[in-house]
């Protein structure tokens, strides 16, 4: 794996993003963060822990969610590509999708009191099969409205350190769910326990607003830069099939998607056997103090993954963006790897220092992942002559989704496995409480080191991303 490093280039001024644009564009992780990802971080704690399902049955719920999900991106992703309107290609999605996604957004947890295991299941399945193409015709426009925001190879880089650092300061709110549900306001004294439900419906109504706060920014504030030119509002629309598998045909791209997947379902299990092992070994099974930890894990993780992305961003600029991926993901093998000593009932503090580190290797792995994804569109034009931002981002979607559906799918299996069972007070057998050790600190590593093991196949360099600059705009004229 050896690149040769080049100076950072001077990007001239009109490559530039305004720095107010940088950070309306940025905002947008907030509900894809919100839409996406709060729902699996809760739903081991609400419906196993809290309300009785069978953790089988939840990581079933899920994988299925997660690919219902993967495969409404398509079609989001195919109609930005296709349509068009004085606003835009994307900016009209966004602004609709936003909106909607957030007001809907508490709907997914007003579950029927009472339910039983399988009722709880169908009801999983039947609001989030609503609520997804919501989110996703906001997601998907924005995702591919990043790869379009400028044409410099080293400005996409700070564009997506903007954006991956400002996701790091969104996800706090992903932590800081289930200390909410701790607050006394949500308390119950006819059944002296805490209303769970009722507090994470106001806990989501008040992020869903602010979710249609923000799509309203992007739409007034970021501008569709390829839009503007005369060849992307006059290119040829293409039909649903041919668009992915055009995009599926590109080596780097192909290359790229199984270095996520391959990261995504090492990773995935991180969210609920990292939250069960901190309830049941390091706090034995207090599930209130354990949800006090998560929120302080998701402070050490914000603080060092906002500082992650603008870290390998500049490594990015000074040694080649493969490079500063591979560091970045040698970080995350170091931080997870370490999970056996992190998670410790006499130093429950460590938990922080796993986290912030896992946070930081991350951030720089998505946030390159992000700018390599721009370089190869480019790549992907002069094969082609058709730009496809928003199938590209679909696939990309798809995958890393498909991932992370696997792995809830597998956390459920796993603690059937080992005998997890949320009725027991206090902590759990010693022979669970191993097994979800052992689990949460090999699997991590197997996937981060099979991608790095893939990342290696990636040829893709600074030089042939400007080359393939020079021949597009000598095709189509500058953008």
């Amino acid at each position: 794996m050896k690149d040769r490093a080049e100076p950072a280039t001077f990007t001239a001024a009109a490559d530039r993003v305004p720095r107010g644009e940088k950070v309306a564009y940025a905002l947008g992780t907030g509900p894809d963060l919100w839409g996406h990802w709060l729902y699996p971080a809760v739903a081991y704690p609400i419906f196993n822990i809290a309300l009785g399902m069978p953790p089988a049955l939840v990581g079933l719920a899920l994988a299925l969610i997660r690919f219902f999900d993967a495969a409404s991106d398509p079609l989001f992703g195919w109609l930005s590509d296709n349509t068009r309107t004085r606003f835009g290609r994307r900016r009209p999605y966004i602004l609709v999708g936003s909106i909607l996604a957030g007001l809907a957004l508490p709907l997914l947890y007003f579950v029927p009191r009472g339910s039983t295991g399988s009722q709880l299941f169908w009801w999983m399945l039947g609001s989030n099969f609503l609520y997804l193409p919501l989110i996703s015709c906001f997601n998907m426009p924005y995702q591919s409205l990043g790869n379009e925001l400028t044409p410099d190879y080293e400005e996409r880089t700070r564009v997506m350190a903007y954006k991956y650092a400002l996701s790091n300061l969104f996800q706090i709110a992903n932590f800081a769910a289930l200390p909410f549900t701790n607050l006394g306001l949500f308390f119950d004294h006819r059944s002296g326990k805490q209303d769970i439900l009722r507090a994470i419906q106001v806990y989501m109504g008040l992020l869903g607003l602010v979710m249609a706060v923000i799509g309203i920014i992007i739409f007034k504030n970021v501008r569709e830069r390829y839009y503007g030119s005369v060849a992307a509002r006059h290119q040829a629309k293409v039909s649903l099939r041919a668009s992915f598998y055009e995009t599926l045909k590109c080596p780097p791209f192909r290359t790229m998607l199984l270095v996520s997947l391959a990261f995504t379902m090492g990773t995935s299990l991180l969210g609920s056997l990292g939250y069960y092992t901190t309830v049941y070994y390091v706090n034995g099974g207090n599930t209130a103090t354990g949800n006090n930890w998560n929120g302080l894990m998701g402070v050490s993780y914000m603080a060092l993954g906002i500082i992650g992305a603008p870290t390998f961003g500049w490594l990015g600029r000074r040694v080649g963006k493969r490079i500063a991926m591979f560091l970045a993901l040698a970080v995350a093998l170091a931080a997870f790897g370490g999970n056996w000593f992190w998670f410790n009932p006499a130093h429950p503090w460590l938990q922080l220092v796993g986290t912030a580190g896992g946070a930081f290797g991350t951030s720089g792995f998505f946030m390159l992942s992000a700018s390599i994804g721009a370089d190869i569109i480019d790549a992907d034009e002069l094969a082609t002559g058709t730009r496809r931002e928003g199938a590209f981002s679909a696939c990309s979607s798809w995958i890393n989704k498909a991932g992370n559906a696997s792995g809830y799918f597998i956390s459920g299996a796993i603690l059937t496995l080992i005998g997890f069972n949320a009725q027991m007070t206090g902590a759990q057998s010693p022979h669970t409480i191993l097994w979800m050790r052992i689990f949460l600190s090999v699997v991590p590593v197997v996937g981060i080191g099979l991608a790095m093991a893939l990342l290696s196949c990636l040829t893709l360099t600074k030089a042939q991303a400007r080359e393939t600059r020079t021949l597009l705009e000598i095709r189509r004229g500058e953008i």
